[in-house]
């Protein structure tokens, strides 16, 4: 059949119809094909044909088809629920996708932060007291510390994966890093303020340098080193959004530090009397419930 001849009875709803601008047709110069066994066959527009006949057109060769351009059936309109879920405001796909890097994110900030505090506690260790009197315990690595931080690693790992929606919480790995920065300056402010004075263990003999240090940050709280440490602690957890390891850190350590602080002024007490007692008296220790 003539690409100039029309031929209304092609036309059928249920086949594939392909729409072209003939470069021998008429001025009207659109034309409806479709494949049959003889060869591309034409229908003139007039006629109605199913609305999936009209998309993106793609371009073919010209000695194929006497066509310029060749019109696909356009897909079926997505349903509602396909377009919401595929939306940019859909409240799963784009939250979904960032969620492994929100992950992520955080596993890099507690990596720092592990860094950062224990190198600055052993070079403020070795710059006041010495790199020969330095050992690794002032990098505050036992035990005990690394099988807490291995479970708060292995804690962040299984909930990034099998439940991955609460690390989703930004702003409140935004307070736990908060925390740490906070942990981090009253810690270091307490050590150089104690300079030669400050030890990473406790003292059972009185020593030359050692002196009762009461100014500075010492005014506020007798033991700013420990409340800073718990504090940065805790907001390391809660920077990972691990909420087993938020609870349990907060507990363990201040168990921990109530059973210290006793023991240690026990010989505070011994190397410094009544001073101390006076000074204990007037300032609390800087730790929720311990006196």
């Amino acid at each position: 059949m003539a690409l100039g001849d029309w031929d209304r009875s092609l036309l059928h709803p249920q086949k594939r119809i392909f729409v072209a601008h003939s470069a021998h047709a008429s001025s009207r110069g659109w034309l409806l094909f479709r494949h049959s066994p003889g060869g591309p066959t034409a229908q003139h527009p007039a006629s109605p044909w199913p609305s999936q006949a009209f998309p993106v057109p793609v371009q073919v060769p010209s000695e194929s088809f006497p066509m310029r351009h060749l019109l696909l059936p356009a897909p079926r309109q997505a349903s509602p629920l396909t377009a919401q879920a595929l939306s940019p405001g859909a409240s799963s796909g784009p939250q979904i996708l960032a969620l492994p890097m929100a992950a992520r994110a955080q596993a890099w900030q507690f990596a720092a932060a592990l860094v950062f505090f224990h190198g600055s506690e052993y070079v403020l260790a070795a710059a006041f007291h010495g790199h020969r009197n330095v050992t690794a315990t002032s990098l505050l690595i036992s035990k005990q510390y690394v099988l807490a931080m291995s479970f708060a690693m292995l804690e962040h790992l299984i909930e990034s994966i099998f439940f991955p929606e609460l690390k989703g919480y930004q702003f409140v790995s935004n307070i736990g890093l908060l925390m740490v920065l906070t942990g981090e300056v009253i810690r270091k402010i307490a050590v150089v303020t104690a300079g030669r004075a400050f030890t990473h263990v406790i003292r059972i003999q009185y020593e030359d340098q050692h002196q009762l240090i009461t100014h500075g940050v010492y005014r506020f709280m007798r033991h700013p080193g420990y409340s800073g440490f718990l504090i940065w602690a805790v907001g390391t957890q809660l920077m990972l959004c691990n909420p087993v390891s938020t609870v349990v850190f907060a507990l363990v350590l201040w168990r921990f530090f109530s059973k210290r602080i006793p023991y240690e002024e026990f010989f505070l007490r011994q190397f410094f009397g009544s001073q101390y007692e006076e000074y204990a008296g007037k300032v609390h220790s800087g730790l929720p419930f311990i006196k």
